[in-house]
């Protein structure tokens, strides 16, 4: 009898000793399994390791040999929002479909607006500050042969920009106000304001003081040169310095010119308009000024002869490179197939009746 238990107990060990070991088995993995970290990879990493091949010919001994490389795909660029955008002016809507968060169209001659657009609000201005800083130069009468010479005061310490006047480049007067208002040279406007009678404090204290004299009651300064945020402006104020500007010839041709060279030293330095569209026949412009911060988006003021009349148009915070030049060529070709209408300038929520009349719907504006 005991040998016959004793057999069924061995018996039931081998039975359930395989599960038993299978048992075990799973435990130990599942424990192991249990202290396994999983690794994720950051996502800066994801688009540093985002690699492709490129085919590229290389010279090797005198000889053109194929060679195949990996290079790293660039990562996304991140949307930069303007101060327009942060009080939601890019929502606005006109009827031209404007890239431009705020447009502004003046009859020169009548000072009948002709369009408008958020037309009030005050926005960082960008290097359209120049305008003020080129006609209270040409306004003071200053020495334009007087040669003037760029300091360290004039680095860009604040967007830590780049300029070929190196400190030390003598310069006269008269070359530095072309190329800040052609080329929109920021060390070149930072030393007709560090050259006016007492100095840059003195010179944006008069721009200040002309700005309130035109009666630009949404403007305010504080450098020469437009790279501070904080010069602000509305499109109604810069189509009034437009339209004062515009009666300076030295002005008119300074921002003109599409090209020019200038004598720096020893050297001479070839620059270019950065508004290619003056450059172009069937552009008949009087005067203009572009300018860009990320703060400002891009930025347009001009003066120009369309279908027989003179118009200034003012584009604020416009987003892509040349979207403020295609909103002043949509704008053209708007004045272009314009009829004239008799009924007031004057609308419903400050919109131009021309604009209603042309378009078959208001521009909306944001007071």
């Amino acid at each position: 009898m005991f040998k016959f238990a004793l057999a069924a107990a061995m018996s039931m060990m081998l039975m359930f000793e395989p599960a038993v070991a299978e048992a075990k088995s799973k435990s130990k993995h599942a424990t192991a399994v249990k202290h396994v970290k999983v690794k994720r990879a950051a996502p800066a990493r994801l688009v540093a390791n985002d690699k492709r091949t490129v085919r590229r010919v290389a010279m090797v001994k005198g000889k053109r040999k194929i060679v195949y490389q990996q290079v790293r795909r660039a990562a996304p660029a991140l949307a930069i929002l303007t101060a327009g955008d942060m009080v939601g002016l890019n929502r606005t809507r006109d009827p031209l479909e404007l890239r431009s968060s705020v447009a502004y169209v003046l009859d020169q001659t009548s000072s009948e607006v002709l369009f408008e657009k958020n037309s009030t609000v005050a926005l960082p201005i960008a290097s359209i500050t120049k305008l003020m800083t080129g006609l209270l130069v040409v306004q003071a009468h200053q020495d334009l042969d007087e040669v003037l010479t760029i300091t360290e005061a004039e680095v860009d310490r604040h967007k830590f920009t780049s300029s070929r006047l190196a400190v030390g480049t003598r310069m006269t007067r008269a070359n530095m106000l072309h190329i800040a208002l052609m080329s929109s040279e920021n060390r070149a406007a930072a030393a007709l304001g560090r050259n006016y009678p007492g100095g840059i404090e003195a010179f944006v204290a008069a721009m200040n003081a002309k700005a309130r004299e035109l009666g630009m009651n949404d403007t305010h300064y504080v450098d020469a040169n437009g790279l501070s945020s904080q010069n602000v402006s509305s499109a109604r104020d810069l189509a009034k310095l437009v339209v004062t500007a515009h009666q300076e010839p030295l002005l008119r041709q300074y921002t003109t010119d599409p090209n020019y060279v200038v004598q720096a030293g020893n050297r001479s330095l070839q620059y270019s308009n950065t508004n290619y569209l003056v450059a172009l026949p069937d552009w008949n412009i009087g005067l203009q000024k572009t300018g860009f911060i990320n703060e400002a988006g891009r930025c347009l003021v001009m003066q120009a002869m369309i279908q027989g009349r003179n118009v200034v148009m003012v584009f604020l915070d416009s987003k892509g490179k040349q979207s403020r030049t295609a909103d002043a060529g949509r704008m053209r070709r708007w004045l272009e197939a314009l009829k004239p209408v008799t009924i007031p300038a004057t609308a419903a929520a400050g919109v131009p009746a021309t604009v209603s009349a042309a378009a078959g719907a208001a521009a909306p504006v944001v007071q």
